[in-house]
């Protein structure tokens, strides 16, 4: 048991490495997959500052509740504002409604139908009669490539597979001829992530931010699982010329109970109305839904 100036100095030592690791993550050496560990579940820090905290308290340890103050003011200067419900868009009746959903073992994305567009991965040749019973009615235009499939109400075309360097096909770009105008698609299922190997992840996330990037259209969605957290700082060069679309913290898997989101809306072009996440059967993922209004007279 600790004692004295002995526990005061490690209850603050462990505050100190906790607001570090909160503020300063992002500069943690890319080795085995820490950074990635840690930035992909940041907002879980919360829990060992505030079982410090208590501890704290329970032995009256003034030093280690003025250190542990750091960390809870990083958490909260770094999540609070994600958890304030922001006020939506005015309702439109241009508005787009998306979902992307990975199918997992069993899932058909049926709960997702309300869905103008739908992107799936992990289609296979199991699931994939099903989830085209499921969504053929109402979405009469599919595009599908490899394990990727996109659903739409409205037509597709310019389909388009890219490679990603994965070595199969799990992405495509297409353009979707909506009522407002053209919008510009890729659903995507970046390469998977183990601890310890994130290249393939790394490689296939560069080569999406680069065509991304260099893509002119004006109103363009990145829908998928892109196996990287909004928290992940290997996402940011994406992330640094489209909208998260996310309510709150938005965890997605695993779907019993969500510690993370690897499952992402990004766009450009648009105005969020909202932003959901939602259980559907079958799948290990919960899918993430947003409602899009596009902003009229975009220019690049």
């Amino acid at each position: 048991m600790l004692h004295g100036t002995s526990k005061d100095l490690t209850l603050a030592a462990s505050a100190v490495l906790l607001g570090g690791l909160l503020v300063a993550h992002r500069l943690l050496p890319e080795i085995g997959g820490v950074r990635q560990l840690i930035g992909s579940f940041l907002p879980w820090l919360l829990v060992p500052t505030l079982l410090l905290a208590v501890i704290a308290l329970a032995t009256g340890s003034k030093l280690g509740l003025a250190a542990v103050v750091a960390p809870i003011l990083a958490w909260s200067i770094l999540f609070v504002p994600q958890l304030v419900e922001r006020p939506h868009g005015e309702p439109s009746a241009n508005a787009l409604r998306v979902a992307t959903q990975n199918l997992g073992a069993g899932a058909t994305a049926a709960e997702l139908t309300d869905a103008a567009v739908i992107s799936v991965q992990e289609l296979t040749d199991r699931n994939r009669t099903s989830v085209a019973a499921a969504l053929d009615p109402q979405h009469p235009h599919v595009a599908t490539v490899g394990t990727i499939g996109l659903w739409s109400r409205y037509p597709l075309d310019d389909v388009e597979r890219l490679d990603l360097g994965q070595g199969w096909a799990r992405a495509l770009r297409a353009r979707i001829e909506a009522p407002t105008g053209d919008v510009t698609v890729y659903a995507v299922h970046l390469g998977s992530v183990r601890f310890g190997e994130t290249e393939s992840r790394n490689r296939t996330l560069r080569t999406l931010t680069d065509l991304v990037q260099s893509d002119r259209s004006d109103r363009l969605l990145v829908l998928g699982d892109l196996n990287t957290a909004s928290t992940d700082p290997q996402l940011a060069t994406l992330t640094q010329t489209l909208q998260d679309v996310r309510t709150g913290l938005g965890f997605t898997w695993p779907a019993e109970f969500p510690l993370t989101r690897p499952d992402h809306i990004l766009t450009r072009g648009f105005t969020p109305l909202d932003a959901t996440v939602r259980r559907t059967t079958g799948s290990d993922h919960r899918a993430a839904t947003a409602t899009l209004a596009p902003i009229p007279h975009v220019s690049r």
